[in-house]
């Protein structure tokens, strides 16, 4: 990538990875309820199942490039459900009570939500066939992108995470409105994952 682009690049990762996304609505929501601790063990999930993506997302750019086609549609119909069910959960959650456990908010949650979330994905596939193939289609150079990409969304996730961290009293008072505004957050998410996915798709 020519050195006049990683601007770009960076204020493109930027806005991507800081705006209202599943991972960033549920690292938000887990320190609301649980707390930055439990909220950070979800975190790590987050993290390596972002870092798994973008690991693929670099086979896929190198022996596919950018057509992944209706794979694209199929894995966006399948996060969407993903997504779907984890906006329920939320919606049919309580405030602090007997069921506030927090066996929920672990490493595994945060990895299967990345794994439900596509537009990582795409973000990746897209990132490499933008910013990297177009001068550079070695594999070493799509590796490097792969292993940079993974500090930028879970970066984001943090930003949301300590966020929550500050309104979890908010929480405490309001968690069924809350619940609600973020279940139906979710269900937009998938809607606009799949809408996106058959848009360019064609």
């Amino acid at each position: 990538m020519p050195a006049s682009l990683i601007p770009t690049f960076l204020f493109y990762c930027f806005v991507s990875m800081i705006t209202p996304g599943p991972a960033n609505l549920c690292s938000l929501y887990a320190a609301m309820r649980y707390g930055h601790r439990a909220a950070l063990r979800q975190w790590r999930g987050l993290f390596s199942g972002f870092a798994f993506l973008s690991l693929v997302s670099v086979f896929i750019a190198y022996f596919l490039g950018t057509a992944l086609g209706t794979y694209v549609r199929v894995l966006s119909i399948a996060g969407a459900a993903y997504m779907l069910y984890l906006a329920w959960k939320v919606f049919r959650s309580s405030g602090v009570g007997a069921d506030n456990s927090r066996e929920d908010c672990n490493f595994k949650t945060g990895f299967l939500i990345q794994m439900g979330n596509v537009k990582i994905m795409i973000f990746c596939v897209t990132t490499m066939g933008s910013y990297v193939l177009p001068y550079n289609d070695s594999f070493l150079a799509l590796l490097a992108m792969g292993l940079f990409l993974p500090f930028t969304g879970p970066s984001a996730n943090l930003v949301w995470l300590f966020a929550g961290v500050r309104l979890k009293h908010l929480f405490d008072r309001h968690y069924r409105t809350i619940n609600t505004v973020m279940a139906l957050s979710l269900v937009w998410c998938a809607w606009s994952i799949v809408y996106k996915a058959f848009t360019m798709a064609g």
